[in-house]
């Protein structure tokens, strides 16, 4: 079964063309990985991504309101 899910928050990640932002995820099931549609942000493309191509970029405004260390995600 296929499910697309659309994000209602701004999720920045990095992918191996560049930062950009996730605008839907697709989900084929448990024996395929998440495809992620991002919009990159320097070259404005839009491609898709699995999952472990991908990384969530790193927040500095949540981690100093939580006291935390910055460099984790």
């Amino acid at each position: 079964m296929n499910t697309i899910h659309e994000l209602n928050q701004v999720l920045w990640v990095e992918t191996p063309h560049g930062d950009g932002v996730v605008l839907f995820l697709i989900d084929y099931g448990v024996h395929e990985n998440t495809i992620y549609v991002v919009a990159l942000q320097d070259t404005r493309e839009i491609k898709h991504y699995n999952s472990n191509q991908i990384k969530i970029c790193n927040n500095h405004t949540i981690f100093e309101a939580y006291g935390k260390s910055s460099n984790r995600v």
